[in-house]
Parts: C-alpha cells; sequence; structure tokens
C-alpha cells in the first residue's frame, strides 16, 4: 500500500478541514495518508524553519496558508509557471531533494465560480485582500473574463503592488487599486465583491467592510470556509445578494493539491459530499 505524509502550514489552523477532507479521499485510492497542522503560531517556528523540517521528515507536501503563502517562496527551489505568475505558494511538492511550489488557489476558485455562479456578471468586481490569496483570486477572476478588478487592501501599497502585476499580465484596463475611502463609489457600481482576507474566519470574527455598502444587485464571493457561513454571506444574504461561500474553493483547491501530491485524480464530487459532511458534525 502506498503511503504519503503531508501537511498544512498557517496560523490559527487548528479548524481546518484539509486534514480529513485529504485523508477521506485518499482512503477511497487504497492509500496509507497522514495529513499534519503545523501551525506557526502554536509550534513557534517559521514557515522556513517547518519546511525545513518538513523536507527532513520525509513529507511528501505541504499546504501553504495564511500569511505564508508569500513568505514561503525564498525557502522553495523551484515554482511551478503559476506560482511565479501570482507570486504565491499554497502547495509544496517535495520531489527528491527539491521542493517546488505550485498554486492550486486560483485554479480552485475559478472552478467554484464557475460552478456557483455561472451566469454572475464580471464587468466591474471589487476585491478586498491583496495577499497571496486575493492575488490568486483576482488571477482567476481575469483569466475567467472579468473586465476590471479593483483591489483594495488595508496596505495601500500591497494593493498597488498586486493591480500593477496584474496589469502587466492582463492589460492596464483591467486592474487598479484603490482605498476602503473609495468602496462606497465603487461598490455602488460594482457587479460583485470578491472577499479574499481572513476577516470571518473562526479566529478572526466580524465584517471586512460596512454591511450599509452591500446592495442587491451585487454577488458576494467569500473564500472563508470555516465557517460556510460568515457575517458577510450572511448580511449579503439577508440583503438580497447572490453568493459564493469558500468551500468549494477548499474542495477544489485541494483536490488539485492532492493529485500533485499522489499523482491519483481525486473525486472531486464526492470530496465536495465529505465537506458537506464535516461541516455539518
Amino acid at each position: 500500500m502506498a503511503s504519503y505524509l503531508t501537511g498544512l502550514i498557517g496560523s490559527g489552523i487548528g479548524p481546518s478541514l484539509s486534514p480529513p477532507l485529504h485523508e477521506r479521499e485518499a482512503t477511497h485510492h487504497g492509500l496509507r495518508y497522514v495529513y499534519r497542522l503545523l501551525d506557526t503560531d502554536s509550534l513557534g517556528h517559521d514557515v522556513g524553519e517547518l519546511v525545513r523540517t518538513a523536507r527532513r521528515f520525509g513529507y511528501d507536501g505541504l499546504n501553504i496558508t495564511h500569511p505564508c503563502k508569500q513568505a514561503v517562496i525564498p525557502h522553495l527551489d523551484e515554482l511551478s509557471a503559476d506560482a511565479r505568475m501570482l507570486g504565491a505558494v499554497n502547495t509544496v511538492v517535495f520531489d527528491g531533494a527539491r521542493a517546488v511550489g505550485h498554486n492550486t488557489d486560483w485554479t480552485g476558485f475559478a472552478e467554484s465560480f464557475d460552478r456557483g455562479l455561472p451566469d454572475a456578471p464580471t464587468r466591474r468586481i471589487v476585491q478586498l485582500g491583496a495577499g497571496g490569496a486575493g492575488a490568486a483570486i483576482a488571477h482567476a477572476l481575469l483569466t475567467m473574463g472579468a473586465g476590471e478588478v479593483t483591489v483594495v487592501d488595508a496596505d495601500p501599497a500591497r494593493a498597488t503592488a498586486l493591480a500593477a502585476r496584474l496589469s502587466d499580465r492582463f492589460g492596464p484596463e483591467r486592474a487598479r487599486p484603490a482605498t476602503r475611502d473609495d468602496l462606497p463609489g465603487l461598490l455602488a457600481r460594482a457587479d460583485g465583491l470578491a472577499h479574499a482576507t481572513p476577516t470571518g474566519m473562526a479566529l478572526h470574527p466580524g465584517l471586512p467592510l460596512p454591511v450599509e455598502l452591500l446592495h442587491p444587485g451585487l454577488w458576494v464571493a467569500d473564500i472563508v470556509y470555516r465557517p460556510l457561513e460568515t457575517e458577510l454571506l450572511k448580511q449579503a444574504r439577508a440583503l438580497g445578494c447572490r453568493t459564493l461561500d469558500g468551500g468549494g474553493m477548499v474542495v477544489f483547491q485541494a483536490a488539485h493539491a492532492f493529485r500533485l501530491f499522489t499523482g491519483r485524480t481525486p473525486d472531486s464530487e464526492r470530496m465536495l459530499a465529505h465537506l458537506t459532511d464535516l461541516v455539518a458534525t
């Protein structure tokens, strides 16, 4: 029986459902598969130390989450084309002596969006968050044909840097930065809001923006999946907005990572059913 040792590096990841998602799918493939949580807070080590330790202890791969998706890059030997282009890594595969970074976030979000909001208008989108996840989400939206993505971040310099990279890739009219002060005017004429910050997670409760800025003509997509119904999505649904929770993205990015770790093709529908079951327990 083939065996795999994998894990997740991030901060405050105790509530993560990645271990059972991966391990349940592995059982269907007849694999011996262990998925461990490597929390930078509880272990007291940074992402570089944890990557080196995982390599030394024979891990086959790692997932990387907030706030390590960009910080991990200097500790890797190679990046896939997607990871290099996005400047963010959420999956590391140990290939012999080499640690290779990949990004399955953007494909996971694209698949989830196509499934959950298939006919949503995407002429003008406001995105909150310009970190590693934000880079992947904005890339996915523009790849899928969004007309314009306006990036807003608590750090204006980070929003400006991401918008510049996106403009280089997709054209100067497709991405631009803005500040939180611009949100009322931007959201009043936007088709959708993509939320890519930790706000709403179990350890970061609350709303990422004033609820008064939401309106029924807006779709709202959240990448947070624990809980599936964040306060943002709850308020948006109450106003009549179409919404997309983070469950689809976490499943599809996990399925793509599982394939990279094992070479096996996962059953995404089965993994979606696993997530539903896990969230209900």
